[in-house]
């Protein structure tokens, strides 16, 4: 009966062509029709919702999108029913009597329901807002917390990232906030590539987060877990200050959300994250008015794609042959990967791990890597590196461990099995300690030697430590300097004084000390 009524609603409303203004807001009892304007514009007018057909389109297929208002290309950020196109100019916004925003398509006389905002909460006064960041968000009207959203648009995301969105997990309510490709430039359906946070065990207290691009179920690049500035596996130096762009970026990976977002610290830059086959980072620029061609995309080049150099291997970019075995570690298939033909079979061990507890494997670390993949990673967190080393060292199946200490807190992470993807990074990476099996007498046994990280404390104590010693030997020096002279001058010495002196001042000096 209630759908009835409103259904009499919209039939009544069709029969008007009144014109809104532009507002920034929707509330029950109004409606929104396509009529080739924006619906909403945000208050400080930055971007709009209303509906389009895509740029490279031959069809009339209409969908609801939000777009930047003041920039001459139509730029589309965010769309509502991008795999049910409306055929015509029928659509029709507004909010339902239960509270959702909802848009319905009028062809054939009928109206035909195609996208909801379906949000499990029921306000009791609904009001649908377009931020100024882009967000358009669901809320109620009578609850004085204006940032408590009933539904929001950013938990949604189609092929684009903008400053404020999150990428990632909300795990209270099992939401993956990921981009996904347009099916093509002028169809906004699901495309084939994805681009977000993976967890190892979601809703588990060892998961290990890590970005992925993939095709479909293949990973095509892997970023690796994040290190308080940026995630190792980026190649480039441009995730927190490059020359373009100047922004702050945000982890979170607590028990009820693991995300990255960022910021910018000039609000007029217009930059936004697009997913195509690639991702890339572009920045609008107004003199040529035009988006850049791409500042930053990933993957980068050869060593970014995923696991090309097989397992057990690392790429150096910089190398002829950009693939090369770990040591203690030989390939798989000599015959091909020293043509160069291909390295996908990657490197096998030379021996096999030691679960011998009196010959215990040893680990070599490498410097500077994108940390590996494996078929399982463990994390834990408040070991020291001593007890992170021990609890790899107590499974065979362990073949690495990593140790890293931050403000909050340290993290000691475990792979299990074959390691894949791994590179060495021209700036940044981590340490990895990767298990080499134990070496009898007179084979060969791997040894690292390392520069332990400087304690700055420490160093600073030492500082004034040497400081004040050299003050009070200077001193010394000093008198006893003074009293050898008055002594001279006393005893008037003549042609041998000086050898005279060095005996004086010895004496005076064995003096001083054995006192």
């Amino acid at each position: 009966m209630e759908f009835l009524s409103f259904l009499v609603i919209l039939s009544l409303f069709s029969l008007s062509r009144t014109a809104f203004a532009v507002v920034n807001t929707i509330r029950p009892s109004e409606f929104m029709r396509d009529n080739n304007t924006a619906l909403l514009v945000s208050k400080e007018g930055k971007f709009e919702l209303g509906f389009f057909t895509p740029t490279d389109s031959s069809s009339n297929n209409r969908y609801l999108g939000i777009w930047y208002k003041n920039i001459a290309v139509q730029t589309v950020v965010w769309v509502a029913n991008r795999c049910e196109p409306i055929i015509d100019s029928s659509a029709l916004l507004t909010i339902d009597n239960i509270g959702n925003l909802v848009l319905f398509s009028g062809k054939n006389n009928k109206s035909v329901l195609i996208w909801s905002t379906n949000s499990p909460k029921q306000a009791r006064e609904p009001l649908v807002q377009l931020l100024d960041n882009g967000n358009l968000v669901l809320r109620d009207e009578k609850d004085a917390n204006t940032t408590k959203y009933l539904w929001e648009s950013f938990d949604y995301p189609t092929d684009t990232m903008i400053p404020g969105m999150k990428l990632g997990w909300d795990l209270k309510r099992g939401l993956n906030r990921r981009l996904s490709s347009w099916k093509s430039s002028d169809d906004p359906c699901h495309g084939d590539f994805t681009y977000g946070i993976e967890l190892d065990e979601p809703h588990h207290d060892h998961t290990y987060p890590q970005l992925f691009i993939r095709n479909g179920s293949a990973k095509l690049f892997r970023e690796a877990p994040w290190e308080g500035i940026s995630f190792s596996g980026d190649s480039s130096t441009g995730y927190v200050s490059v020359d373009w762009y100047s922004g702050l970026y945000n982890f979170v990976n607590n028990d009820d959300e693991v995300y990255y977002s960022f910021s910018l610290l000039n609000g007029s830059n217009i930059v936004r994250l697009v997913l195509t086959e690639t991702v890339e980072y572009t920045e609008w620029l107004e003199e040529e008015n035009s988006w850049s061609s791409s500042y930053y995309t990933i993957p980068g080049d050869k060593c970014d794609k995923y696991g090309i150099c097989g397992a057990n291997s690392e790429c150096i970019i910089t190398n002829n042959q950009v693939c090369k075995c770990l040591e203690g570690f030989k390939p798989k298939n000599q015959e091909n990967w020293n043509s160069m033909m291909s390295w996908s079979e990657g490197c096998v061990r030379n021996s096999s791990v030691s679960c011998d507890t009196k010959e215990k494997d040893v680990f070599l670390g490498f410097s500077g890597l994108k940390v590996p993949d494996s078929q399982y990673i463990q994390l834990s967190k408040g070991d020291n590196q001593d007890e992170c080393k021990a609890k790899c060292l107590s499974n065979c199946s362990c073949m690495a461990y990593s140790y890293t200490e931050s403000d909050e807190g340290s993290d000691c992470v475990l792979w299990f099995g074959d390691l894949s993807d791994i590179r060495q990074l021209s700036s940044d990476g981590q340490t990895v300690y990767i298990r080499i099996p134990f070496s009898p007498k007179g084979k060969k046994t791997y040894v690292k030697f390392t520069i332990p990280k400087m304690n700055h404390e420490k160093a600073r104590s030492d500082h004034k430590k040497v400081v004040i010693l050299v003050a009070v030997i200077v001193g010394l020096v000093g008198v006893f300097i003074s009293i050898a002279f008055y002594i001279l001058r006393r005893r008037h010495f003549s042609g041998n004084s000086l050898s005279t002196l060095y005996f004086i001042l010895s004496i005076e000096l064995s003096n001083e000390v054995s006192g």
